[in-house]
């Protein structure tokens, strides 16, 4: 499959901003994956954060990206993406699982921080790309220009 193939499935599984049928599949394996460590645990995990409205855990799964020390998650979808409202409606707790189950405080990082972990999200996550309107490897300049559009929380220990 070539990259610009690869880019086209990948939109198209998020069109409108929402995984669809197929998505919400490869979403469910993934997260048991990377739930369980099996797969890169060192930057992959699931995350479960308490649903806004239903109050039931939802889980899914993250491309964990490290950057200057600290951990991050990072919204490819952009603002509208569900695990995100139901962090800030959760106050930032969640459990990230990764072979191992830790609970957390996602803490929201501010836009002009963000351009340099969005820079590194992209190098870690290639599935990410084509949700984004700047090429891999861009000047971080370019990558601050869209920083308020793709929200980033710093992971943080739950105590």
């Amino acid at each position: 499959m070539t990259q610009k193939t690869t880019g086209r499935f990948n939109r198209w599984l998020y069109s409108g901003g929402r995984p669809n049928q197929v998505a919400r599949l490869m979403n469910r394996s993934s997260a048991w994956l990377f739930a369980k460590g099996l797969v890169l645990a060192d930057r992959t995990a699931t995350l479960e954060v308490a649903g806004r409205k239903s109050g039931r855990v939802i889980s899914f799964p993250m491309v964990v990206t490290g950057y200057e020390g600290k951990r991050y998650l990072v919204a490819m979808l952009g603002e509208r993406t569900n695990w995100v409202r139901n962090v800030r409606a959760g106050h930032g707790r969640a459990v990230l699982r990764h072979g191992v189950v830790e609970p957390v405080r996602l803490v929201e990082v501010e836009p002009d921080e963000r351009a340099p972990i969005l820079r590194r999200y992209l190098d870690l996550a290639p599935a990410a790309r084509p949700h984004f309107p700047v090429a891999q490897g861009a000047p971080v300049a370019e990558f601050a220009r869209i920083a308020a559009d793709y929200p980033v929380f710093e992971v943080t220990s739950a105590a």
